[in-house]
């Protein structure tokens, strides 16, 4: 039997009473403390040596796979979303992860070796959820989530590769920008005039505020000396567990002692997010007549009231539910008849007339938050929407100022 002796935790090859030769390499420290050693085994000595100095390489480059469990793609994205991610993102961003890793990877990918997982089953996978009528925002939002899970894979070598950045990514279509028109905005104003909460579609439509931002205002951020709102903080979508012991039979959120398990709102995560905003004098009439409006209700609730110094709430003083003033949207939308549209059309709508009117750039990028990377891209979104109203605008007054001269009378 030969061998070739080395100090310990450096590389060993011996021969074996079978005559086959065996390499061991410290590739690191396993959980326990233990040092890792691999094991490799050729037939011959040449072989088992060219083995060793792969693996050797495979370690000193950081390639190689850590010691201990077998992941596979269920396993691992399971553990990711909820031990590590949930701990460091915000409540918005852990419920995109659980949606993309519940409802599409997990059913479609789950059951692959992690390490076995190549960017092709991604590839096929982002196209089976196209054909079965994904839309390309979440085929692109489920290939995100993959790809930030299996970077911190990579990181904690249980992996070498991460697949999801070699994969193409599934082609995001141009979001259509399709503002309301100005006499759909006066059909949706008048009508929001006869409901409660009139004030919260005046400031979407003419400000641009996004949902979370306008059921987080407090009264706190409306100066009415100065006419101005600052943006502070977002409204989150709501989260219960049962207060009952799952006892009723029915979904946490609609259980009779639902138990809140999330905070109501989140500070702006930007610079350009925490803004202040000039508010037109109209709608700061308007706003403190909703004030007054909001002191009645505060008496005719007496002690159901709760106060939390929300500028729009329910009847009892609670923030307004994102899921519930959507459906107050839709509502909207089809009592002023004008064509069914998203929420974030009311913000698109706001963007457009703020082009039109010539606004500066910088006071468009601060009045919608839009950051410094971005804006740019954000505002060539409107440019095709702004620029026929800007040529129709020029030839008026290119009418006005240089009218065709008469044609002299024919003779």
């Amino acid at each position: 039997m030969a061998s070739s002796r080395q100090p310990n935790g450096a590389s060993s090859i011996h021969q074996a009473k079978d005559g086959r030769w065996h390499g061991y390499v410290t590739v690191g420290v396993k959980d326990d403390g233990r040092p890792d050693r691999r094991h490799v085994t050729r037939k011959t000595r040449a072989d088992v040596t060219k083995a060793v100095r792969e693996l050797e390489r495979q370690r000193d480059s950081g390639a190689v796979h850590k010691a201990g469990q077998t992941w596979t793609v269920k396993t691992w994205l399971t553990h990711w979303v909820e031990n590590i991610a949930a701990l460091h993102v915000s409540e918005n961003t852990i419920d995109g992860y659980r949606v993309a890793v519940n409802y599409h990877l997990i059913p479609g990918l789950g059951a692959h070796r992690l390490e076995k997982l190549e960017p092709e089953h991604l590839e096929r996978f982002y196209k089976k959820m196209r054909d079965n009528g994904s839309a390309a925002g979440t085929a692109h939002q489920v290939h995100r989530t993959v790809r930030a899970a299996l970077n911190e894979a990579k990181r904690r070598r249980h992996i070498t590769e991460n697949p999801a950045t070699v994969a193409k990514a599934p082609r995001l279509e141009e979001e259509e920008v399709e503002p309301y028109s100005v006499e759909e905005v006066q059909r949706l104003l008048l009508e929001a005039e006869r409901q409660r909460n009139a004030a919260r579609w005046v400031i979407a439509l003419a400000l641009g505020l996004r949902q979370g931002e306008v059921l987080g205002l407090q009264w706190t951020d409306v100066d009415f000396e100065a006419s101005v709102i600052r943006v502070r903080r977002g409204r989150l979508r709501p989260r219960y567990q049962h207060g009952c012991g799952d006892r009723c039979g029915r979904k946490p959120g609609y259980c009779p002692q639902k138990i809140s398990i999330r905070r109501e709102t989140k500070d702006t995560k930007s610079r350009a997010g925490r803004r202040p905003i000039g508010v037109p004098d109209e709608l700061m009439t308007q706003l403190a007549r909703h004030k007054v409006e909001q002191d009645s209700e505060r008496r005719l609730a007496r002690d159901l009231w709760e106060e939390k110094g929300y500028v729009f709430t329910s009847p009892t003083g609670q923030p307004l539910n994102p899921n519930t003033d959507y459906h107050r949207w839709k509502d909207l939308l089809k009592a002023a008849n004008v064509r069914d549209g998203r929420l974030h059309d009311a913000r698109h709508t706001a963007a457009t007339v703020l082009l039109i009117l010539g606004v500066p750039d910088a006071v468009v990028d601060a009045i919608m938050g839009w950051e410094p990377g971005k804006s740019a891209r954000m505002r060539r979104r409107y440019q095709h929407l702004t620029g026929p109203v800007l040529r129709v605008t020029a030839d008026k007054i290119g009418g006005l100022l240089w009218p065709v001269p008469d044609e002299p009378p024919a003779a």
